[in-house]
C-alpha cells in the first residue's frame, strides 16, 4: 500500500505544475495505485489473488483521498478520518488510501476475525 500511494502521488498535471500547483490528476493516481497494488501483491484486475500471491482473498481499496492544491487547503494540514484511524498532520498535497483484505483464518472459532485494514499517506513535503 506504501508503495502504491507513492506511485499515485506522481500523477501530477503537468499544465498546473508549469503554473507553481501541485495537483495529482485523480483518475491517472487512481489507476497507477490500482496496476501497483496489482503488481506488487500479485493480483489480478479485480484484486483477487492470482497464483503465488500471498493473499488468499480479494483486496478492497475502501479509501482513496487526495488532498493537493485544488482544495483550497492551506498546509500543514490536520487529515483525520475516525472510520480508518489516520489522524496525521501532512505538510503538502498527499495521497491517502486504505486497503482491505478478510483476515486468515488460523484456527476453526465461532468467533469472526475483523477485516485487515492497512492504511498509507504519501505527501510531499515542500523544503523551506
Amino acid at each position: 500500500n506504501n508503495i502504491a500511494v507513492h506511485d499515485a502521488a506522481q500523477e501530477l498535471d503537468e499544465t498546473e505544475l508549469t503554473r507553481g500547483r501541485l495537483i495529482i490528476d485523480p483518475e491517472d493516481a487512481y489507476d497507477t495505485f490500482q496496476q501497483t497494488l496489482q503488481n506488487n501483491l500479485g493480483l489480478d484486475s479485480g484484486l483477487s489473488p492470482q497464483g503465488g500471491s500471498r493473499f488468499k482473498t480479494q483486496v478492497k481499496i475502501v479509501k482513496f483521498d487526495i488532498i493537493d492544491d485544488s482544495d483550497g487547503v492551506n498546509f500543514p494540514l490536520l487529515y483525520e478520518d475516525s472510520e480508518y484511524g489516520i489522524t496525521k498532520y501532512i505538510a503538502g498535497p498527499s495521497v491517502i488510501a486504505v486497503i482491505e483484505t478478510e483476515h486468515p483464518v488460523l484456527i476453526s472459532r465461532s468467533k469472526t476475525q475483523q477485516p485487515i485494514r492497512v492504511p498509507a499517506v504519501q505527501e510531499y513535503k515542500f523544503n523551506k
